[in-house]
């Protein structure tokens, strides 16, 4: 019972250290720090009826699925979680109306690397064909995520997920 005792009390001291590491860079969760909102430039314009691969070692019989998304309006909230091998970002963005669908963070390069040190991704999503009702901001609001290993991570300094009319960016601490 004595070494229980002992051994919890101990246990309980050497947690209570960990107060001192919660701002240090050791600290996972601290290698991106808040979002903020940014202007945004407006998006490239593409033809789709232009292919994006072509060529010898292509997939001759794989048709790309095409993805109907427009950016959202906003970007509310912009944030990174460490996880084991990586990093998760989760976006969450305000929509004009309800009923919008599929939405994800589309890369903003082909190859999905960072330019300049900036990892861009645009916040994106179905309309759906009908018209629907505007209703109130938490049944317009959605969120989606992206997993990102450590080796995508390398290079980058600034996360940045854009939208219509704003831009949210965090930076690696």
């Amino acid at each position: 019972m004595r070494k229980t005792l002992t051994l919890f009390a101990a246990l309980t001291l050497t947690l209570s250290a960990c107060g001192a590491i919660r701002d240090s860079r050791v600290n996972p969760f601290n290698w991106f720090g808040q979002s903020r909102s940014v202007a945004t430039t407006a998006p490239e314009q593409t033809n789709p009826l232009i292919p994006r691969r072509n060529g010898f070692f292509s997939r001759a019989g794989a048709a790309d699925a095409v993805y109907l998304g427009r950016p959202f309006e906003q970007v509310t909230n912009l944030t990174v979680e460490r996880v084991p091998g990586g990093a998760i970002i989760r976006a969450t963005g305000l929509a004009a109306r309800q009923g919008i669908y599929a939405v994800q963070l589309t890369p903003a390069n082909e190859d999905e690397e960072p330019v300049n040190g900036v990892l861009t991704y645009r916040l994106e999503g179905v309309r759906p064909k009908a018209n629907t009702p505007v209703g109130t901001v938490p049944t317009r609001e959605v969120t989606a995520g992206r997993k990102l290993t450590d080796q995508q991570l390398r290079d980058v300094n600034v996360i940045r997920v854009e939208g219509a009319l704003n831009a949210q960016e965090t930076r690696r601490r």
